[in-house]
């Protein structure tokens, strides 16, 4: 058994979330167990998102100029000290009690990279959205075993994993960058898991996208496979499709999503999109 004392750090990589971050930093400072260091990643935000993140006390703002959220990432990770490196996104809200699950899991498992359960707060018929993407996450795990991926929305990997690895991950468009980093960590011996004991909330925002770029984010994660040469994206491509079927009903259900998580015509006809930048194809 490791040290129970373990350190985390936790990354935020941030491209213009000025109406998610403030959300996002609260959850952050509010956990049972402070992390041990809070970095927001600004990645060439041009709205208010680098002046809430300083709002808060304690939380270090840090610049990549370099567009895109896997020079983003890798910033945040080189600048961590903790042993453990936590990743959330700016639209993540976590519960309280998160990082004292992380330490848990780090100390009484062997495990070298975590992602666990999400839910999503801007969706209606929250129950039957988030069983149904549990259902998936579970298939995902069983199916894939050690080459499972990371969610970056809600994972941590122990800090000498990232120095083992980050020389090799892949810094391409049209690949899942968290994908790609559990699998150069697994493709290195080290045990990459999916423990639905790890819960985050998260926004839905893909729902904001057009269908043609909802079709291509939805194929960078079996294409994020394929580049590596792996068969798991065989496993893939039926949720693919399934997902891309239901692109309307998501949609709705996102739209029409009222502050109570119940679905309102009103709240349908009165919300506006926000267009979505594709983190996996903003890459320079």
């Amino acid at each position: 058994m490791r040290d129970k004392r373990l350190t985390i750090g936790i990354v935020i990589p941030v491209y213009n979330e000025e109406s998610h971050l403030a959300d996002c930093l609260r959850s952050v400072m509010a956990q049972e167990l402070p992390f041990t260091e809070v970095i927001v990643v600004d990645n060439n935000s041009t709205d208010n998102s680098v002046a809430i993140a300083r709002s808060f006390s304690g939380v270090k703002v840090i610049p990549e100029v370099k567009q895109g959220v896997v020079h983003a990432r890798s910033t945040g990770f080189d600048a961590t000290t903790g042993e453990i490196i936590a990743r959330i996104d700016a639209d993540t809200r976590l519960p309280a009690d998160w990082s004292k699950t992380l330490v848990s899991l780090f100390t009484k498992t062997d495990i070298d990279a975590v992602s666990g359960r999400i839910e999503y707060y801007d969706m209606a018929a929250p129950r039957l959205v988030n069983g149904v993407d549990l259902f998936f996450r579970r298939y995902f795990a069983a199916v894939l075993g050690r080459q499972v991926g990371l969610q970056a929305s809600n994972m941590a990997m122990r800090r000498e994993t990232w120095l083992e690895v980050r020389s090799q991950t892949c810094q391409l468009r049209n690949l899942h960058e968290d994908f790609d980093l559990a699998i150069h960590a697994s493709q290195a011996g080290r045990r990459v898991v999916f423990d639905e004991r790890l819960v985050a909330r998260v926004g839905y925002r893909q729902a904001e996208s057009s269908f043609v770029s909802f079709c291509r984010y939805a194929f960078v994660c079996p294409f994020t496979y394929r580049e590596h040469r792996l068969k798991g994206h065989w496993y893939m491509y039926p949720v693919v499709g399934l997902a891309i079927a239901s692109f309307g009903i998501l949609k709705l259900l996102h739209k029409g999503c009222d502050d109570t998580g119940r679905f309102s015509w009103r709240h349908l006809l009165m919300s506006q999109s926000q267009r979505r930048v594709n983190p996996a194809t903003f890459v320079e």
